[in-house]
């Protein structure tokens, strides 16, 4: 599975998911996109899931029709050591 991580979220937990391709916006060259135009660029980069700690972008966004899926981690922070209990539901 291709696994986008947020520029809000941490980026130590895309070492996490080893047996999935887990890139970060920065190194998928999609760092500071907005949400629509980022889930437009990642749907067309091939990436079937968004994980990001945004929790206004079902507000923000019409998610219906898209092709990827929006993963939001809902934590204290944003931080790996907030994050890192969350892995095993994500998985």
């Amino acid at each position: 599975m291709k696994i986008l991580l947020d520029e809000c979220v941490d980026q130590r937990p895309r070492l996490m998911f080893p047996e999935h391709d887990c890139q970060t916006a920065a190194y998928a060259k999609l760092a500071g996109l907005k949400n629509g135009a980022l889930l437009t660029a990642s749907e067309a980069a091939g990436f079937e899931v968004l994980i990001t700690t945004d929790q206004e972008i079902p507000y923000q966004q019409n998610l219906g029709g898209r092709r990827i899926a929006v993963l939001i981690l809902c934590a204290p922070t944003n931080r790996l050591a907030d994050l890192k209990p969350l892995v095993p539901a994500i998985l």
